[in-house]
């Protein structure tokens, strides 16, 4: 049970942050400056660098936090690495999000892309997260492989990201930008589990959509005979 103290810090913490936001989002992260921060939140700045080093820190709260390097690490014997991380996204996405203000969320993204500084870190710490990954996949597979694999994964997750705040932008509910994560989420593990090979064909080789891809397989088969 959380003592009293650590409630505190916490309502401290979020305090710091509604003000922040609610500043960037008024005038832009690059006018806003720390003691203004501070003084919305009725702290003093000393405080609001104990809990955020850097204004930047604050602004991308939650950015490149999902430890897919952990994820993959920590996974049961047995298990490829792409299914323990489809497994964390598929949960992650069935998940309701209670109390969560589509309105702020994507209030907070645009924040981060009208700023050059924020965009910057963004990708540094998209960067970061990605060779994390490529240092586990190392471990079980050659150094160009992991690499790839992780480059792969990470530009997937980012797409994946960028259309659930994409469809709150466009006006979605929050519960239908849910469920059409969790169908993302699906075909994006799909794509990385079977390659673009499966998909990335002429149409005049491909069926329906949904189609078994037999006839082709066959076809090619009979060519090579």
């Amino acid at each position: 049970m959380t003592g009293l103290r650590e409630r505190k810090k916490e309502r401290t913490r979020q305090r710091i942050a509604a003000a922040a936001w609610r500043l960037f989002a008024e005038r832009g992260f690059e006018a806003v400056t720390v003691s203004e921060i501070a003084d919305a939140a009725e702290v003093a700045k000393a405080t609001l660098f104990a809990y955020f080093p850097t204004k930047e820190s604050l602004a991308l709260q939650g950015v490149g936090d999902d430890n897919l390097a952990g994820i993959v690490a920590g996974r049961p014997a047995g298990q490829a690495a792409l299914e323990a991380l489809r497994e964390h996204f598929r949960n992650f996405a069935a998940r309701p999000m209670t109390g969560v203000d589509p309105e702020v969320l994507v209030s907070r993204v645009r924040v981060i892309f009208d700023s050059p500084a924020l965009t910057s870190a963004t990708n540094a710490l998209l960067y970061q997260q990605r060779q994390k990954l490529a240092e586990v996949l190392a471990a079980e597979q050659d150094g160009p492989t992991a690499v790839l694999m992780a480059a792969q994964i990470n530009a997937s997750l980012v797409t994946l990201q960028e259309g659930f705040f994409q469809r709150l932008a466009g006006g979605a509910s929050l519960d239908d930008a849910r469920r059409q994560l969790s169908e993302d989420v699906e075909l994006a593990f799909d794509l990385l589990e079977r390659g673009l090979g499966r998909v990335d064909r002429p149409a005049t080789t491909r069926g329906p959509k949904g189609a078994e891809d037999r006839p082709y397989q066959q076809g090619q088969q009979g060519q090579s005979t």
